[in-house]
């Protein structure tokens, strides 16, 4: 069977079709002409998959962060006058003689700041939305949480981001998360938003932030606790109510729950450099002789952790042999 020309150009553009059957040779086809198949895949295609999604690909920047900076351009755009804070200037550096860290990690985040600068992406995401797109599970009015009930005004102003602290810190000490799942939980958000195409609100966004603490603990915490719990911490809310909420979140996130490593990363140090703007400052310790120590033997400890892996996967053979070596840790 042999299509016909037309469908030849539209699905091997810059191909070469055979000009004459009888000598078989081939003849580079040239288009002058709009591509109506291609045109019409194009427009069928989502935003999305034209371009890359922060929460799938490394390279994306995230859009808290986007967000945030165009704020502040708004803002300085609207101000006549650059006021410069005095906080940056009783900020402690590092010199020749003095050197001070903190002690957030990738692998181990301090939890008051890297939660406060989470719930201020939050924040963000409300304040700088598009429009109030949302749908039914998620809508507060429609599912609420407590048995009282909210005033008009509730649901139409995007709440200080303390009183957002104050609802996401009750859910990580009650569920017993540590801070690193706050940057899952930013991811799982920003992909929600992204792949249903829907906003961050007010009459949303509580039940946003808990699917996503349900889905994080399932999926990266070793014991987790049950969907009942959380009827006891939303006396208003059911349990078919909870797994609806879970169900349909995966859908619309298509069961993608995998954060690499290099994702993670990005989010972490995007966060680190959006809480010191917005003075989230880490608590910083001099480095002494005892806590250089410290360094040194976790240091040694992960070094020799990934030399017994990498070894464990060799061939224990005469001819490939490795000897051991263990390091000395100073264990504080």
């Amino acid at each position: 069977m042999s299509f016909p020309k037309a469908i030849c150009l539209s699905l091997f553009p810059g191909r070469s079709v055979p000009a004459n059957h009888s000598t078989g040779k081939d003849v580079p086809l040239k288009r002058n002409f709009p591509d109506p198949l291609n045109s019409a895949i194009s427009a069928a295609l989502p935003d999305r998959a034209l371009e890359p999604n922060p929460s799938d690909d490394p390279r994306a920047s995230t859009i808290f962060l986007r967000q945030y900076q165009t704020d502040v351009q708004e803002k300085r755009k609207s101000s006549r006058t650059n006021h410069v804070p005095t906080k940056h200037f009783t900020k402690k550096h590092s010199s020749c003689s003095t050197i001070y860290l903190d002690d957030s990690t990738v692998s181990q985040p301090y939890f008051t700041t890297t939660v406060k600068s989470v719930v201020l992406a939050i924040y963000y995401h409300m304040k700088k939305r598009d429009a109030d797109k949302s749908l039914d599970i998620f809508d507060e009015q429609l599912h609420p949480l407590t048995r009282e009930k909210m005033p008009k005004e509730y649901f139409e102003y995007v709440p200080e981001h303390k009183f957002i602290y104050r609802f996401v810190h009750v859910l990580f000490k009650a569920t017993n998360l540590t801070a690193e799942f706050a940057i899952v939980i930013l991811i799982y958000i920003e992909r929600l938003l992204s792949y249903a195409e829907i906003d961050l609100c007010p009459t949303n966004w509580k039940r946003i932030v808990i699917g996503a603490i349900l889905l994080s603990s399932k999926v990266w915490k070793d014991v987790t606790i049950w969907n009942r719990e959380y009827c006891k911490l939303f006396v208003n809310t059911s349990i078919e109510d909870i797994n609806e909420l879970e169900r349909q979140f995966l859908q619309l996130i298509e069961y993608n729950i995998k954060v690499s490593g290099s994702v993670y990363a990005k989010y972490y140090f995007d966060l680190r450099s959006f809480a010191k703007d917005n003075s989230l400052h880490l608590p910083v310790y001099l480095l002494n002789k005892e806590r250089a120590q410290n360094l040194e033997a976790v240091s040694r400890m992960e070094d020799t952790k990934i030399f017994y892996s990498a070894t464990m996967r060799r061939s224990f053979s005469a001819d490939n042999f490795i000897t051991l070596q263990c390091s000395k840790a100073i264990i504080s």
